[in-house]
């Protein structure tokens, strides 16, 4: 089963980035990644992470910097993708890149982080920072690779 999610996740993500495109009419300077900042986990840092084959499956391997925030409080900062209808959300996906297509994922897993909120947080288009308990997931059978819990909105 799990082996059957992750080549599904693959199949849908790894054709949508190879033919994504900025719209016509669309700047394509509103889809570069979000500046780095100091006091936020970097994606450059997250993306830091390999698929090494073990016997009949792919699982991550981390960089020791990236396996050191497994259990920390840690801010991170990126683009709401709801998982739920409402303009409220407690369960989406925080991504590096904001979505250019309702049906495209923005990133592989390295590029996501799953988040679970304290309180329900307002839909928005503009990037987000949140403050929560960060999980590194070495053998997740939904193929995330990153959890962030108990969220908070952050500045």
């Amino acid at each position: 089963m799990k082996k059957l999610l992750f080549t599904v996740l693959v199949a849908v993500v790894f054709p949508a980035l190879a033919q994504h495109q900025t719209p016509p009419g669309v700047d394509p300077n509103q889809f570069k990644p979000l500046p780095d900042r100091k006091d936020v986990v970097s994606w450059k840092l997250l993306s830091q992470v390999e698929l090494i084959k073990q016997k009949d499956r792919y699982v991550p391997q981390f960089a020791k910097d990236v396996a050191a925030l497994d259990q920390k409080e840690v801010k991170v900062q990126g683009f709401m993708m709801p998982l739920q209808v409402g303009d409220k959300q407690s369960h989406f996906v925080l991504t590096a890149m904001p979505q250019s297509c309702a049906f495209c994922l923005p990133g592989g897993p390295e590029s996501m982080v799953e988040v679970k909120t304290k309180a329900p947080v307002k839909y928005t288009f503009e990037p987000l920072v949140l403050t929560g308990k960060m999980a590194i997931l070495k053998d997740d059978p939904t193929g995330v690779f990153y959890r962030l819990t108990d969220a908070i909105p952050s500045k």
